[in-house]
């Protein structure tokens, strides 16, 4: 005799994970808030669900790995592998690793098949610098960053004017963006490395403020932003992995009526 008892049909949620209104709620709940206070709470409570560090092993990434190692030297790092990186940062993540005990560190890397039929040379970056990123980065952190529902980004309002107004919390595609040194300054950085002992980036002291691929990065002159020597020559401030944040008080950017 068949039971009469409704089969529960499984569904899997596609909805997104996180919406505006979250960002807005973290904010809030956060604001004036520690930093390490902010982080400990976020990371021992759980707050997040599945979250990950999206490092570069650059200028001022210690900062973020050392706050967030200190908490835990679990949560899994992602760094992007894009194969045009200079030695000494590759030198300067195994180094910041074994320094801050870090365990976790997953090495995303482009896929082999896709880099050969759209940059076969390895010599894109030098006329579509755009195409380049989406390659080597842009498509393997998507992928990388599936299984998360949150990610840490070293990013800080002081490095570019497209980044003035950087919030704390933000969404992208269902995910939450955690920008825990949104509002720190060059001098609260600097004391940072200083009172943990933190090895800088040996590029730093030789003009590298800001350091990526070694082909798209060059020199800062004094006075200039400390991104400016990012894609220096291209209409491109971002990679593709984050996107400028638009100044909801610049009049630019106020809705027409």
């Amino acid at each position: 005799m068949a039971s009469s008892v409704a089969r529960v049909i499984d569904r899997i949620d596609t909805a997104p994970r996180y919406d505006e209104t979250d960002a807005i709620r973290l904010n809030n709940l956060f604001r004036g808030r520690d930093t390490v206070e902010m982080l400990t709470l976020l990371i021992r409570e759980n707050m997040l669900g599945e979250a990950a560090i999206v490092s570069s092993f650059g200028a001022e990434s210690a900062v973020l790995l050392h706050l967030i190692g200190s908490i835990d030297p679990a949560v899994p790092v992602l760094f992007l592998e894009t194969g045009k990186h200079f030695p000494e940062t590759l030198a300067y993540k195994d180094l910041l690793i074994e320094k801050i005990g870090l365990t976790n560190v997953k090495v995303i890397t482009p896929d082999p098949e896709l880099l050969a039929q759209k940059d076969g040379t390895g010599l894109r970056w030098s006329y579509d610098p755009d195409g380049c990123c989406e390659i080597r980065k842009v498509l393997p952190l998507k992928a990388a960053l599936a299984p998360y529902d949150a990610q840490f980004t070293g990013r800080k309002a002081f490095q570019s004017s497209t980044r003035a107004a950087l919030p704390r919390f933000e969404v992208e595609e269902g995910r939450l963006k955690v920008n825990p040194l949104a509002d720190w300054d060059k001098a609260r950085i600097d004391a940072y490395f200083e009172e943990h002992d933190l090895p800088p980036h040996p590029l730093v002291a030789q003009g590298y403020p800001s350091i990526g691929c070694a082909p798209c990065t060059s020199m800062v002159k004094p006075g200039e932003d400390p991104r400016a020597g990012r894609w220096r020559g291209w209409d491109k401030v971002e990679c593709g992995i984050h996107t400028p944040v638009a100044d909801p008080d610049d009049p630019a950017n106020l809705p027409a009526f």
